[in-house]
This record gives structure tokens, C-alpha cells and sequence, in this order.
């Protein structure tokens, strides 16, 4: 597994036991769950920067539910195709890992598909690192900033970005030429039945991070997921929601109305494109 950087010297971090040091003296200690904490505070932007606890936790319960099972084999099937014939072990870091659930999946398929893998997932959020830890004892977690990633320069074989933030240099930067990026983001029906119980003008986001990437990118495939899948209880509702923004963005009305429901028809509609690094 490639080596850390130090995130305030940039210098290699050395792992000894449950500790990481770098030839400057900076140190780092490791959680008793087994990541590593490489966000400086002057890289937070809150003292509890990322999702918090609760969100985490609903978020773990909705996908263990496995509504979203169909889009991970979708992304393992892409990502493993892409990386088909790579004699060497492969660097994955899945950027933005959040709880895990995608990682973990990514982590089992591509040692099926027959790839020596070694996957470091990275997340701003300490409580999603920490339920992160019990996706898989044999990946790396980190607690980091993707805004500097702490890993060196041109050592990454591929990159996942999943409903994630955009940092195209930092992710550039970190990449091997011709290193490839999996990327997910929502199409603009994703769990529109869910939006319309919560705002009265829902409206398609026009967002499209591919413009974003062009100068660091080449597209090689766009796919796009898209089925149907029913919630049968209140409290899958509520799970789903308790995951996402729109938790707090309720109006009264508006919660009063969800928490009525008994049973929710939803969409999911995710846009994933392969790109490589020019």
C-alpha cells in the first residue's frame, strides 16, 4: 500500500505502531477504531466538519436496506472493467467514502474480478470514518481533507468520486497518468417523489461536473442508472430522509406530511462517467 504524506510538510510519514512520524517530527496518532486523523484544524471549516453522527447512522441503516445494492454492482462492474489487465496491485481511493458501504463492495468485487487491490478510503467526516472501520479491516481510512489529499504525487491507479464534492487538482494531482476516475452524481429525477413531498418548485439542477473536469480529464464512458424501489414503512421514510440534506430544510407541513407515510415510491437516477487523467 503506497505510503502517507505528512499533511502540513508534505513530507513521507513512516508507520510505526498505531503512530505515524515524518522525518520533521510531526506525528500522528491512530484511532483505537484503526484510522488515521490527518485533518489539520486550520483545514476545517466547522469543528465537526462533514456528516454528522445521526446522519451517518441513518445513511448506513437506509443502504443496509439494499435499495441502492443495484447501482454498487453497476459501479464494481464499471470499475473493475476499466481496470482489467492491471498486472500490479492497484491503488484505489475511494475520495469522499463517507460510511463505507461502496467502498467496502468495491474493495470484495475487484479481488473477485481476480485484482490485487489496496484501497484507502478518505472522508472529512470522523463519524463517517469510524462506522467506515467496520466495513473492512483490510482497507485504509483516513480522516483527511480532499481538498490535499495526503497521498504522493502521481501514486493513485484510480479514484472514486461518489456523490461527492469536485477537486479536480487535488485529484490530478494524486492520480498516475492515465489513472482512471469513477464518477457518480445524481440525474435530475433522483428521489424526486421524496423532493416534491418537500419543496413546491422542484426544478432540474442543471449541474454537470464533467465541464468541470476537462482540463485534467478525458470522458472514456458515461452510463446513466435509473430504476424504481419502494419504501414500505415509516421508519425506511424517515431513515432516507434522516441521510440527506433535505432533513433540514423542512417545512412543519411538509414533515407533518412525511411522517404520515406509510409506504413511498421512489426513483433513483445516478449518472456515472469514466474518465482518465490526461
Amino acid at each position: 500500500m503506497m505510503p502517507l504524506v505528512c499533511p502540513l510538510c508534505r513530507e513521507p510519514l513512516e508507520e510505526q505502531p498505531r503512530q505515524l512520524r515524518c522525518s520533521n517530527g510531526h506525528s500522528y496518532d491512530q484511532a483505537r477504531q484503526g484510522y488515521w486523523n490527518l485533518l489539520l484544524v486550520q483545514r476545517k471549516r466547522s469543528l465537526d466538519p462533514g456528516d454528522n453522527a445521526a446522519m451517518v447512522q441513518a445513511r448506513r441503516a437506509f443502504l443496509d436496506q439494499g435499495h441502492y445494492a443495484p447501482l454498487s454492482q453497476r459501479i464494481n462492474g464499471l470499475l473493475a472493467g476499466a481496470l482489467a489487465g492491471h498486472d500490479e496491485a492497484v491503488e484505489l481511493l475511494d475520495l469522499g467514502c463517507g460510511e463505507g458501504y461502496y467502498s467496502a463492495r468495491m474493495e470484495q468485487a475487484l479481488c473477485a474480478a481476480g485484482l490485487n487491490v489496496s484501497l484507502t478510503g478518505l472522508d472529512i467526516s470522523k463519524h463517517a470514518v469510524r462506522a467506515a472501520c467496520q466495513r473492512s479491516r483490510t482497507a485504509r481510512w483516513l480522516v483527511a481533507s480532499g481538498a490535499d489529499i495526503p497521498l504522493p504525487p502521481a501514486s493513485v491507479d484510480a479514484i472514486t468520486l461518489l456523490f461527492s464534492r469536485l477537486m479536480p487538482e487535488s485529484m490530478a494531482k494524486v492520480l498516475k497518468p492515465g489513472g482512471l476516475l469513477l464518477l457518480a452524481w445524481p440525474g435530475d429525477a433522483h428521489l424526486i417523489e421524496l423532493r416534491r413531498h418537500i419543496y413546491s418548485d422542484v426544478r432540474p439542477s442543471g449541474y454537470d461536473p464533467l465541464a468541470q473536469l476537462q482540463a485534467h480529464f478525458s470522458l472514456e464512458q458515461q452510463h446513466r442508472v435509473q430504476y424504481p424501489f419502494t419504501l414500505t414503512d415509516s421508519d425506511s421514510i424517515q431513515t432516507l430522509l434522516g441521510m440527506t440534506p433535505h432533513s433540514q430544510r423542512l417545512a412543519p407541513e411538509a414533515r407533518t406530511s412525511l411522517h404520515a407515510l406509510t409506504q413511498l415510491g421512489l426513483t433513483l437516477d445516478v449518472n456515472l462517467a469514466v474518465l482518465k487523467r490526461l
